[in-house]
């Protein structure tokens, strides 16, 4: 019984390769009739069978002379049962293959390596069958013969792998290219927002090997020209454009696209290609080129890579921000140098009312404050003993003050002073030897300042790495000017916001821009009163002025939040350390900054539930949460945030579920709002939010396995 099923798949072995030989002879002229397509589109489906049963008898071939399988009965039939049924299964799934292959959509560089590699691993398996019993088989033979069999099948699967998952499917772990994401000055629309979304979610069925439909979204002249059924898009009007129809069609719909299984596109993936279309679609505009306030750029801005940063990292937290606002007044400013960050810069420009109580006042937030800005300020000597206890004080602008030098020795316990500012300032003998005892210092202007220009040239020899400012020339080595100021008392709104920037020092033009770039002195738009903005802004803003260095730029977020609930408690409450003012913590409109300790934010490492009533039923579109990052103390972006809303706390409906990305090693300290969009919008009375904390911190963690701390300050309803 046996002899005679082994006669049957070698008759049948040597017809199907017979086979296969035609079929590769027949090349292009191949016609495979409709009947006999459904054979043809198996061969994805079964090919993995012959893959582990070739690979398993080709591992026992190569052992097959080792002295101790050699005279083994079972081992030796085994592997001869093994190699014929992988040898007979590659010959079926190879003949499917070529009757794929002959259906449109299927061609290039890649289906031929696929091709010609999947037809070597049928030959080779059926040439080691025929000559393993005969006298010239030998070790040396059967090993080579494994190795090259395991080799085509192992590139046959590759290629095959990029014609159905894209290029470089099974390398791309390996070969994975950085992120390319670029700075939004540099970006262009299509090459750096639309392309990657047809790079992830399209280009593996719509390649120049795989041309699904006809259709190759590789290049702009092979999107442009379309594919079978007609142009993808018509310019402008993208209610009618193949490609948002084909993508917005249900998932079991047999046209829709991607196709069931492939990844999806997001939301923001469609709205993205929507806007594009609606905008006329250039494959050469730069973002920036846009408008300012245009969907596309905004929501393009979320995508790249804002501009480097040079933001210094700070090791101190925020101050409280009610000594904050306790202290600024009508001559004294303090703002912080960037949005969420502890570090503050303090202006006193009102000469009349100062004094060294002025200094002394600023005891409660002196170690955050690392810019002060003294300019013609009646300062003496006296007063820099108070100036030397802020101890993380950067840049100390003392122009045109009363300073004579013989307290600034006082200074040299400023370990992180750099930049010192003693224009106009006139400067006694006592001065050279006090400056030289700051070693801090990397940069100090002294023009006008009555040292002579051999007391100059001692400073600069004793202290090389100090730039000397000794004079106003023409060389850009002007000051820099104070950052702008934020007027609004408050950065959450209803409805809209009437933007208010100024900056003490007159005559500055102050630059903005909304899409997370770094204001110019060009291009950006320049802030005038009367500015109104009705959504979630995150603005960026420097003073510029004629003779002086542009300012830093400063960040400012202004959330919308249209909904304010009636009442508000807790399901399941935060932990006991971090209850703040309870559950209405998070609608009190006041922002926690990056300081969990200040008792602005609620943080738990178990879910938190929070319920919230409507007097009369909101029409809810999205909820957006703000929430913590601080990798180094265990607190992680919330993994999941669950949106639940009804008629009453009895009939709740799930509107929406948000999950957050895995957390890196390298994931900065921020404070990040999260938004959870409703698909359709909703008239509730009742709102359920759930907030999940991660469950494992990740290994990489020194409290790794633990569940991770959530933190959420502030929610906003639209």
């Amino acid at each position: 019984m046996r002899t005679s099923h082994k006669g049957f798949a070698e008759g049948l072995l040597f017809t199907l390769n017979i086979f296969i030989v035609v079929l590769l002879l027949a090349g292009d002229s191949l016609v495979v009739p409709q009947w006999l397509q459904p054979i043809g589109r198996l061969h994805p489906l079964i090919l993995h069978f012959p893959i582990v049963i070739l690979m398993l008898a080709m591992m026992l071939e190569f052992f097959r002379f080792r002295p101790t399988f050699a005279n083994e009965k079972l081992y030796q039939l085994f592997t001869t049962d093994l190699l014929v049924l992988g040898t007979l299964l590659s010959s079926l799934t190879v003949i499917m293959g070529l009757f794929l292959s002959r259906e449109p959509g299927y061609e290039g560089g890649t289906l031929q390596w696929h091709k010609w590699f999947g037809v070597s691993v049928a030959f080779v398996g059926y040439g080691i069958y025929l000559w393993r019993n005969t006298s010239g088989y030998t070790a040396t033979i059967a090993k080579t013969g494994a190795i090259v069999t395991i080799f085509c099948l192992t590139l046959a699967g590759h290629f095959g792998a990029d014609l159905t998952h894209g290029e470089d499917f099974i390398l791309a772990p390996i070969l994975k290219k950085e992120n390319r994401a670029v700075p939004i000055e540099q970006a262009l629309v299509y090459q750096d927002v639309i392309a990657p979304i047809f790079e992830t979610k399209c280009v593996s069925c719509h390649n120049a090997d795989k041309m699904k439909g006809g259709l190759m979204l590789t290049t702009a002249n092979a999107i442009l020209k379309g594919g079978k059924t007609g142009k993808l898009f018509i310019a402008g009007q993208p209610g009618i454009s193949l490609l948002l129809q084909r993508i917005h069609l249900p998932e079991d719909e047999k046209k829709h696209m991607p196709p069931v299984g492939k990844p999806q596109l997001t939301d923001q993936d469609k709205l993205l290609l929507y806007l594009w279309i609606k905008n006329n679609p250039d494959f050469k505009k730069k973002v920036i080129e846009l408008p300012a306030t245009d969907s596309l750029r905004m929501l393009a801005a979320t995508r790249l890579k804002p501009a480097e940063s040079t933001e210094e990292i700070y090791d101190f937290s925020a101050a409280d921000d009610k000594d904050i606002k306790k202290l600024n007044n009508n001559y004294r400013v303090i703002y912080a140098l960037a949005n969420a960050s502890p570090a503050l810069a303090v202006n006193i420009y009102n000469k009349s009312t100062y004094s060294v109580k002025v200094l002394d006042e600023l005891d409660p937030i002196k170690k955050q404050i690392v810019i002060l800005d003294l300019n013609k300020m009646p300062v003496k000597d006296a007063d820099l003993k108070t100036i030397g206890h802020f101890e993380n004080l950067r840049q100390l602008n003392l122009n045109f003050s009363d300073v004579t030098g013989s307290g600034l020795k006082a200074l040299s316990s400023l370990k992180h002073l750099k930049s010192l500012s003693l224009a106009g300032a006139k400067l006694n003998s006592d001065a050279l030897g006090q400056i030289m005892a700051i070693k801090s210092l990397t940069e100090l202007a002294i023009w006008d300042t009555g040292l002579k220009p051999n007391d100059i040239q001692r400073l600069q020899a004793a202290n090389k790495k100090i730039r000397l400012l000794s004079g106003f020339k023409d060389d850009g080595k002007a000051l820099k000017l104070t950052s702008p100021l934020l007027k609004n008392t408050s950065q959450i709104f209803q409805q809209s916001f009437q933007l208010q920037m100024s900056n003490p020092i007159k005559g500055t033009d102050i630059r903005y821009t909304t899409d997370g770039s770094v204001p110019d002195s060009i291009k950006s738009a320049s802030y005038k009163p009367g500015i109104v903005f009705t959504q979630n802004t995150f603005l960026r803003a420097r003073a510029f002025k004629s003779g002086w260095l542009g300012s830093d730029t400063v960040q400012f977020n202004f959330y919308k939040n249209t909904y304010t609930p009636d009442s508000i408690s807790f399901l399941a409450p935060a932990d006991g350390k971090y209850q703040a003012d309870g559950a209405k913590t998070i609608i009190d409109k006041e922002l926690g900054g990056t300081n969990f300790g200040n008792m602005k934010w609620l943080g738990s490492q178990k879910d938190m539930a929070i319920l919230m009533l409507f007097k009369k039923p909101v029409e809810l579109h999205s909820l957006t949460l703000n929430t913590m990052r601080n990798i180094g103390s265990q607190i992680f972006l919330p993994a999941e945030i669950e949106v639940w809303g009804g008629a009453d706390e009895h009939h709740f409906k799930l509107l929406t579920t948000l999950k957050t990305a895995i957390p890196q090693k390298k994931d900065p300290v921020a404070a990040i709002t999260l938004e959870c969009k409703l698909k359709t919008a909703a008239n509730v009375s009742c709102i359920k939010l759930i907030i999940k904390p991660l469950k494992k911190v990740p290994d990489w963690h020194p409290a790794k396995g633990k569940p991770g701390w959530v933190f959420a300050d502030e929610l906003f309803l639209n």
